[in-house]
């Protein structure tokens, strides 16, 4: 796993002081994120906790650990090992005390305003939006807070996949076709989908069926065998759960979080 990731790791600095060994900072935040302990208990032999947490929100900042998923991905298209059968859903996350108390004055840049922390009757909470390819391997995530709705988040996610090419080409930010739930059924999702050619595998909710058979409408297509493949994003989110420190919340900064669900996915498509 390690030789694969290695080569995709930034280079030391030309001037200054030379990196902490990449390997071991990786598996320190790894480890973190595995056991969802603090960072201060941190065992000894993955080295300081200060230099794997500052390293977690500096590559989250230069969009490290984001490149470094596209790098995987671009190999695994380049091996045509991605199934572009898409599925997309979203999943709460229930948010520790510790979560909250960021400041909402000089957060770093690209952190929303709000934390992707809302609150609603279950208390503090985020909520992922992902994509995930038919063997259930994340392809682009997006976060908000809990109580956000699924499909306002559906087209942020749609735009973050984008697959460059190992060989010359544009990048691939098409897929076959996408499997989402009644969330997403609306007309502006559809219209989006048919404007890129996208096959649509989404079903209707009984309000809009009854809508539509009142003023007399026809059905949208719907295929109902393509669409029990809609369990590979649920398959995908429950992979990512297994990591307790993504299954609840406990960073105070989005990005910070956002980068975990990065790094696991690192770890699942090198094992593919």
């Amino acid at each position: 796993m390690w030789d694969r990731i290695e080569p995709l790791m930034p280079a030391d600095p030309v001037r200054g002081r030379r990196w902490a060994n990449h390997r071991r900072t990786l598996e320190a935040i790894a480890w973190k994120y595995r056991t969802n302990s603090p960072w201060r208990d941190l065992p000894n032999e993955l080295g300081p906790f200060q230099t794997a947490h500052k390293r977690l929100i500096r590559w989250a900042l230069d969009g490290t650990w984001e490149m470094i998923l596209t790098a995987l991905l671009a190999a695994a298209d380049a091996d045509d090992d991605i199934d572009w059968t898409v599925s997309l859903d979203s999943t709460v996350i229930r948010a520790h005390q510790h979560a909250a108390g960021a400041r909402k004055r000089g957060r770093p840049s690209g952190e929303p305003a709000d934390h992707a922390l809302g609150r609603s009757r279950g208390g503090l909470s985020t909520k992922v939006h992902l994509a995930a390819d038919g063997h259930a391997r994340p392809l682009a995530f997006t976060i908000t807070a809990g109580q956000a709705g699924d499909a306002p988040a559906f087209e942020t996610v749609m735009s973050r996949i984008r697959i460059p090419r190992v060989g010359p080409g544009r990048p691939r930010t098409r897929p076959l076709a996408v499997l989402a739930d009644r969330a997403y059924s609306s007309r502006a999702i559809r219209s989006y989908l048919r404007r890129r050619n996208i096959r649509t595998v989404i079903p209707q909710p009984s309000e809009q069926v009854g809508h539509r058979l009142r003023l007399g409408g026809r059905p949208p297509g719907f295929d109902s065998e393509a669409y029990k493949q809609r369990n590979a994003v649920e398959r995908c989110i429950n992979r990512l759960k297994q990591w307790r420190g993504l299954a609840t919340r406990t960073d105070r900064l989005a990005i910070a979080y956002q980068s975990a669900l990065h790094l696991a996915g690192h770890f699942i498509w090198t094992r593919r």
